[in-house]
């Protein structure tokens, strides 16, 4: 207060001194060479100057006379209003022997009026008006300077909306173990009165998405404790020392408020180990992780304030902040299940009229991989395609329609392709859904269309009929056929490859790799695993991998992969030659619908075959060795315009042409 009270004199102060500069310089009435000499003087004067041959000039106004000679000198004098300078001259011998003396009479200003008062006043208004707004600039500044060290949590109070654990659906686990969190903050003594400490933070782990800032809240909400929200890169400035005066704040006010609950956001940005060299290494991020360390480990046992902390980069975080006594548990959210996404639709339905025989149990088959914020999306989206159709609820359509946008982006109905370009579409979407309805292990084809959608020219999508935790080699077996099975029709039907199966055999080719190299499914190299990868936690980016094979380890995998891939390509072409009538057909059928969902490409399977089983055998994978492509056409045609890779990938999603 008193520094605050300085200031600010000084700055009146200042205003004062400058204020006083402004009206001497206006209103003072003399200049730099002129005296006030008495009028008997000023006349001797003029009379000398005329003798020595100098005629000066004379200017009468209201009550003064002022002399000027050689444009150097002035000087004035005070008279009354009777005084006649002319026979004061005349007396003089001046202005009647030739000696001429210029006079000349100034007219008497007019009256002050408020035009001329404003006009004389408004530069001092103005400067007055600057040094003001200059004052407050300089005062607002200096109060955020003397706040820089200050942290500004967003708080949310007990007795505001809360989001309780029955708005948090698809992470029972993690709502079990933050149960006993909201019965410490609750009830602090019951725990205290038998020597019990009460958590000192907990570590919420995860993908992005899967509600680890949703769940925090509901903690508090359940607790109905006031609730500080900030993000770990709020502590972290240019200036070394900020962000842990900024911690020292947070958690003063924290503890001012107790019992409360803070959140850090993405705990990684000023949590990250010290020494590593990531992150931009620094003294001000490692001084804000130390005064973390010690606010955690620091607080008064008479005070309950329990910390959350979200990242999905555990990997990178201090060991020190990880120890017992400061971030004492850590709970995993996962991607939700299939009935975890039923449950987090059911949720966000609550929301929206969602039509009656909107089944919510089969968007949930469809999006499995799908976050609690895709889900979110996805409910959004369809009320935005149900509002531009000028629909009152959300059907299924519309449902399905934003699983689609979601996984593919949106349906590009500019996009204009050629006749020769959609029968290669066509058959090549077609290839994977038989392939993938002759196999025994492939999950259910449940549409296909060859619309353009975002950069695709047409995709094939399946319906798990469960959650797969486990897949088996024979499992991976069917899914590189399916896989191949685009390559494989447009090879059989055109005799020519097209750029349309890159992304499908990008796909394959990585799954035949990890089956090599890490799941141990080759015959050759044995449960074995090779290349020591570094990955990105929950995010499944590899940093890089280091070799700790030889160069023939090397050339085994690579004949290992291509041994896998060949199969598959022969297995799905085989599958594709001994039904080349019904590949024809739906094809041909496809491109006269352009969509075909599970009904009715069933529906379309049995007619074709006569009603006969839609299962075949599978046959034996067919032996290495080169593909021998069937007679071609007569013209054969070119590769589509652009590639169409496969959309959002996702757990268990098939292939897409």
């Amino acid at each position: 207060m008193n520094n605050r009270l300085v200031r600010n004199g000084f700055m009146y102060l200042v205003l004062a001194v400058a204020i006083l500069v402004v009206l001497f310089v206006m209103f003072n009435p003399g200049q730099p060479n002129q005296q006030v000499v008495p009028i008997s003087e000023l006349l001797s004067r003029v009379e000398a100057a005329a003798d020595s041959g100098s005629l000066p000039r004379i200017m009468v106004s209201d009550a003064r006379v002022v002399a000027s000679f050689d444009g150097s000198t002035t000087i004035s004098a005070v008279v009354n209003e009777r005084f006649d300078i002319d026979q004061a001259l005349a007396n003089r011998g001046l202005n009647v022997n030739g000696q001429q003396v210029a006079v000349q009479y100034e007219t008497p200003s007019p009256a002050p009026t408020i035009i001329s008062i404003l006009t004389s006043i408004l530069p001092l208004l103005i400067f007055v008006g600057l040094l003001v707004f200059m004052m407050r600039q300089a005062q607002g500044s200096n109060s955020q300077a003397l706040s820089f060290g200050k942290s500004r949590p967003r708080m949310v109070t007990g007795n505001r909306p809360r989001v309780t654990f029955k708005d948090v659906q698809g992470v029972d686990e993690a709502k079990q173990e933050l149960a006993e969190v909201v019965e410490f903050l609750k009830y602090p003594e019951k725990f205290t009165k038998i020597g019990a400490e009460i958590p000192r933070g907990v570590l919420l782990v995860g993908p992005p998405g899967t509600g680890k800032t949703h769940l925090s809240k509901a903690v508090a909400g359940e607790a109905g404790v006031p609730f500080f929200n900030i993000s770990g890169s709020e502590f972290v400035e240019m200036f070394v020392g900020v962000g842990a005066s900024r911690v020292r704040d947070l958690f003063e006010k924290a503890k001012q408020n107790s019992p409360s609950l803070v959140f850090v956001d993405e705990i990684d940005a000023v949590g990250r180990q010290r020494g590593a060299g990531l992150g931009g290494s620094h003294d001000e991020r490692e001084q804000t992780l130390n005064q973390i360390l010690v606010e955690m480990d620091g607080f008064d046992t008479d005070q309950t304030v329990i910390v959350l902390a979200a990242t999905n980069r555990p990997d990178v975080l201090d060991p020190a902040l990880l120890r017992p006594g400061r971030f004492d548990r850590r709970v995993v959210l996962d991607l939700p299940d299939i009935r975890g996404r039923e449950a987090i639709l059911r949720v966000h339905a609550r929301e929206k009229p969602i039509e009656e025989d909107v089944d919510l149990g089969t968007i949930a088959r469809q999006t499995p991989g799908f976050s609690g914020a895709d889900l979110k999306n996805l409910l959004n989206e369809a009320a935005i395609l149900a509002a531009r159709r000028n629909r009152t609820t959300v059907g299924m359509f519309e449902l399905e329609e934003a699983i689609d946008r979601v996984i593919a982006g949106p349906q590009r109905k500019s996009r204009v392709m050629s006749e020769h370009e959609k029968r290669v579409t066509a058959f090549h979407e077609i290839g994977h859904a038989l392939v993938a309805h002759l196999l025994r292990r492939a999950d259910p084809v449940y549409k296909v269309t060859i619309l353009p959608r975002g950069q695709m020219g047409g995709y094939t999508r399946f319906l798990p009929s469960q959650d797969r935790h486990l897949l088996t080699k024979s499992e991976f077996e069917d899914q590189l056929a399916v896989a191949m099975g685009g390559h494989a029709a447009e090879v059989l039907v055109f005799g020519e490859m097209t750029t349309g199966p890159s992304n499908d055999i990008q796909m394959a080719t990585e799954i035949a790799r990890r089956m090599v190299t890490q799941y141990g499914m080759s015959t050759k190299l044995g449960p074995r695993a090779f290349g020591r990868r570094e990955e990105l936690v929950f995010l499944g980016r590899d940093i890089a991998e280091q070799r700790n094979y030889s160069e023939a380890v090397a050339e085994t995998i690579d004949r290992e992969v291509s041994q896998l891939i060949d199969d598959a390509h022969h297995r799905a072409q085989d599958m594709l030659a001994r039904n080349r009538n019904l590949l024809e057909k739906l094809s041909e059928t496809l491109i006269e619908v352009e969509t075909l969902d599970a009904e009715a490409f069933g529906r379309y399977v049995d007619e074709f075959q006569g009603r006969a089983p839609a299962a075949q055998s599978d046959p034996q994978p067919a032996p290495p060795g080169p593909t021998t492509a069937p007679a071609a056409p007569a013209t054969s045609p070119g590769p589509p315009a652009e590639p169409t890779p496969a959309p959002k990938q996702r757990p268990a999603e098939g292939a897409a042409g």
